[in-house]
Parts: structure tokens; sequence; C-alpha cells
């Protein structure tokens, strides 16, 4: 069974029984700025699973893009990702333990609607009680009116079945379902069961979370609202369980980028490396993110480094950037559609860091080699935190050139000066107003109207498939950048001009709205790319006398309330900002 009628096998099961199916949420949080990325299927699900009402019902399905950094060290073995897709099931207030475990079974096991799994080959935990909550009989009862024998199933401490995504937050205990990867284990005891488990001969497939509880600040501090269910399943893991495989890199989901290594002649952990970053890149990428040296940036600067430096020559060229992220796309142009439309900015973003960190390693190697030849046996973090910070050397490629020189690098000290960095790095650029506004003064704002017309003539003069990529607005002028492969003409740049002053003449109204995110959308209201929106949207609307809008766009504001505000707009330079990337900087006189 390939990955993607697993995707949809799961999606139809749940949607035949009321859940409403809803697309991934992006990689980046929405609005919860203590993690820099999605890392569970629940996490773009909290404020639901605290209470507040999901506009599409109760039951809702999903399968959600997940990225998860903490343990890059592992990559490179059999079962840790990076990234990876979670199908999940949601009850939000209605149904709990008894639908949930008996849905998990059928789909488990179904060969009609499921996956036909063996039940013999199938074995089940439950939590076994602390001060938090008991012992949970009700999900063993459950469990064996299913026929499921009592001693397939294992209770086990809240270090194993109590899910919480952190600190604070909802929680509870929860019940797994493993599966026997050699089809003849058989008969376990219960430390043969956790013996089996760590050998990896038995795998997790599943897991429900009865969400009952509420944590705060690492402890326990009563019961939520409302009773809910989450449920996870791996798609990679799955995956490897359908197609008979002891690892996600030998299915349709990666094999098809390691078959472009066959001949490399890199380690098989270099080849899962390569293949797990670069995956990761293109979706972190496709969401918005651009390499930089802070926070989601600097993740993806790490992959991307990572991918590189595993290679055997330690460069990745255009040829080859672009093979790997066709083929990446091609994986998943059902699931995912929009990389497919995204695929040439994807390339221009990768060509771009692997350019730079070409050059990077020419000038980091010889400032390393004076380091190098110091006769201090250690490398200080000091030392190589600069290497990082300056030149873009990774610390995987730091060690290891020290290593062929027999010295240690002080990797504790190298973290505390790479953090020092960061916060001063987010520090330095605080202070900006969003939509990428310098100020709020009189003239800003006029130039803020501005730009929304600017992005309209640009797309009626230029296409639609324009997009804006970044913004810039102070008080002497705008800045935009937007997609776009060519040098404008004289002739165009003319034309755009020549709209806006005829939008600005007719002095239309500049109007404020608040509508639901998905409504937005389907009317086409253009939004900045990499942006993240609550479910609650503001628009702005330019309008003619008859209603018609001339811009629509989701923006938080101020602008002014006519266009004729705004007085004489005059383009002053276009020019490229990177590899299929326009900036125009205008004016108002």
């Amino acid at each position: 069974m390939q990955s993607h009628e697993i995707r949809h096998r799961f999606l139809a099961f749940f949607e035949k029984r009321g859940h409403k199916v809803i697309p991934s949420a992006s990689l980046v949080p929405e609005n919860d700025p203590s993690v820099l990325f999605n890392t569970a299927g629940m996490q773009p699900l909290v404020p639901y699973l605290l209470g507040q009402t999901h506009p599409m019902g109760k039951r809702i399905v999903d399968v959600q893009k997940c990225v998860r950094t903490g343990d890059l060290e592992d990559i490179g073995d059999n079962r840790h990702f990076s990234f990876f897709e979670m199908m999940g099931n949601w009850s939000l207030g209605d149904y709990f333990k008894e639908e949930a475990i008996t849905w998990s079974y059928e789909f488990l096991t179904s060969k009609e609607e499921g996956l036909g799994l063996d039940p013999a080959r199938l074995y089940f935990t439950i939590f076994e009680g602390d001060e938090n909550a008991p012992y949970d009989e009700e999900s063993k009862k459950i469990w064996t009116s299913l026929g499921v024998p009592e001693n397939r199933i294992y209770a086990l401490p809240a270090d194993d079945n109590w899910w919480s995504p952190g600190d604070n937050g909802p929680c509870g205990p929860c019940s797994e379902m493993f599966y026997d990867m050699t089809g003849d284990v058989g008969e376990l005891s219960h430390q043969e069961f956790l013996r089996a488990v760590k050998e990896e001969r038995v795998i997790e497939i599943w897991n429900d979370v009865f969400m009952e509880f509420e944590k705060k600040d690492g402890k326990v501090i009563g019961k939520l609202a409302q009773k809910n269910v989450d449920t996870g399943a791996g798609l990679e893991r799955m995956t490897a369980v359908m197609q008979g495989k002891q690892t996600a890199y030998d299915t349709d989901i990666l094999k098809p980028v390691m078959d472009l290594m066959v001949k490399a002649q890199n380690s098989d952990k270099n080849k899962k490396i390569i293949a797990d970053h670069l995956r990761t890149s293109v979706f972190l990428i496709g969401d918005g993110i651009m390499p930089s040296n802070t926070d989601r940036g600097y993740v993806l600067r790490r992959l991307i480094r990572r991918a590189v430096i595993s290679t055997t020559d330690k460069t990745l060229d255009e040829k080859r950037i672009s093979i790997f992220v066709d083929t990446v796309t091609d994986v998943y142009k059902h699931a995912y559609p929009e990389l497919i439309a995204q695929k040439e900015h994807i390339k221009n973003v990768l060509n771009i860091e692997c350019a730079k960190f070409a050059d990077a390693l020419k000038n980091g190697v010889k400032e390393f080699e004076k380091i190098l030849n110091l006769p201090s046996t250690t490398v200080t973090g000091a030392q190589s935190s600069m290497l990082t910070t300056s030149f873009g050397l990774p610390i995987e490629l730091i060690t290891e050139l020290a290593g062929q020189y027999g010295k240690n690098v002080d990797l504790n000290e190298h973290d505390k000066e790479i953090k020092k960095h960061q916060e001063l790095s987010r520090s330095s650029s605080a202070g900006m107003f969003k939509g990428g506004l310098a100020n709020t003064s009189e003239k800003t704002v006029k130039l803020h109207t501005a730009h929304h017309l600017l992005l309209a003539a640009l797309q009626q003069v230029l296409g639609k498939e324009v997009k804006q990529k970044g913004s810039n607005i102070t008080e002497e002028r705008l800045r935009i950048d937007f997609a776009f492969d060519r040098k404008m003409t004289e002739v165009e740049k003319k034309e755009v001009e020549d709209i806006v002053n005829k939008n600005i003449k007719a002095d239309h109204s500049v109007i404020r709205r608040e509508m639901p995110k998905i409504e937005a959308e389907s009317i086409g209201a253009e939004m900045e790319f990499g942006a993240k929106y609550p479910d609650i949207v503001s628009l702005y609307f330019i309008e003619d006398k008859d209603g018609n809008a001339i811009s629509k766009e989701f923006c938080g504001g101020p602008h002014v309330e006519h266009t004729g505000e705004l007085g004489i707009f005059k383009i002053q330079k276009e020019e490229a900002s990177s590899q299929g990337i326009r900036r125009i900087k205008a004016i108002l006189e």
C-alpha cells in the first residue's frame, strides 16, 4: 500500500464517521511564540482542545506536517526524521475512550476500510496510574471487549503512557498500539515486551491520547472544561509497516530521494541525512521560511549546511538541487500541490544558500586553519562560534576538522556563545511594526496604502501570479519585494505608475473588515508570503464607488480613509532583490 493510499484511507475512514477533513496547518505556529515549529499534530489545535469552538465542528481529522529538530544528531538511523506527517482524528468535547479505541482498532485491522493488519501481530499499552490519574481500567475493558487478549495489554508509567506538549497545555493518559515487525515475536511477558520495543522488533504505530487534564508550569492543575481525544499515527512509520520495510527510507516516501545517491560514495548515514534534511528544507521554504542566523531561519540554514557537508564533495550544485527538489515535490504532488507551484522559488533559495555556503567554506576553513595551528589542544567556544556566526561553518564540520588535527571543541561553550549571538540578533531587530512599517506617522501610513495600490497594479500589468515576498515602509519611501523572474521594462513601470495614480485620483474608499480566514482566502484576498494569520483576520479593501474591489489584502493597518489623500505616486527604482525576486522602491510627492 503506497503512502498516498494510506493517507487517503485514513481521512476517508474518519470522514465516514462524522469527522470533517481539515488541511494541514503551516509548519510555523500561528499564535505560539514558545516554539519554532509545529512539532505535533495537536499543536495547531490547542485553542480548540482548551474549549474554543472549532468552525468545522467537534469531530475533525487531518494529516499534519511536523518538524522536530531537537535530535538532529540521531538522524541517520532508521527511525528519526526532522520532518514527518502525523495522521490524527480529534474529538473536541464529543466522543471519548470507547469510540476512539474501537475506531483505532477497526482502522488498523479492517481489510475493507483500513489497513488490514493481522491482529495477532498487535500489542497494546495503557496508563498504570499515578498521583495525577488512576490506573486506566476503562481502556483495558474496551480493548478486551474487542477481542484483545488480556496478556497483550501492558500497563506502563507516565514516561510511556502520559502525553503532553510540554510544561503547559492539555494533557492526559494514553493507550498505544504496537506492531510486530518480524512476524514471529508471539506472546510476550511484560519484561519481554519492553525488551522487544527497545530492540525495535515491536514498534509503536498508533497513540490514543485522552485529554482531560491541564498542565501549567510542569504540574497538572486540574481537569479541562471538556474531554478531548487526540490520536496520532506517524505516516512514515505506518508506510514502513505497510510496505514491509524496517525504515521509511526504503519506502515510496524517501526511497526516490535515496535512489538519487545510489552511486555516491558517502556512507548510508550521510545519505539519510541528505535525504531527510533536504526534504525538510523543501517544506520549510514552502511555508515561507528563509535561511538566516536566527530562530527558524537558523534551523533551515543548519539543515541545508548539514546536508551539504554530508555529501562526498561537500557541495550541492544547481543541477543536483534541481533534481532533489523535483523528486521531493513529485512525491508530495497529491498531498501538497502548492509545493509544485513553489518549485522554482525553493530551488532559488537552496541555490543561493548553497552558493553562499561554498564561499563561506573556503573563507571559513582558511580562518579555521589559523586557529588549528595554535598550540592549544582545545578550540574554545568563542573561536568555534565565531566560525559559525561569521563564516557559517556548521559545528559538525568544525568538530570533524578539529579531530583531524587532534584537537577538541568546547561544545558547551559553543552552544552558550551561539545562544548569546541569537539573542543579540533578535533584540537588534525588535521594534518593527507588523507589515514592515517603521512607524505609524502620517507619511508612513499614506505610503502603506500606496503599497496596496502598487501590488494590485503589479498584478494587473505583470499577472496575478505576482506575489508579495516582503515589505518595508518608512516616512521617506515604500519598498516591496515580489516574485517575478525578470527585469521590468520602462513601459511596464510607467503603466504601473499610471494605474496607481489613476486609483489615487479616483479617491477610492479604504475600508477595514474582519472575517474568518477561510472566507478571506475564498474571496482571493492577498496575503504576504510566509506570514501566519489567526482564524479571524483583518482585511483592508480599496473600493470604487460601485463597491468593486481594486485591492483586498490581509492587513492589520493602519491606512488612510480615501486614496485621494495620497498625492502623486512615483517609482524610484526597480531592481533584483535575489534570484526570482524583484524589488521596487517608490515615493509619494
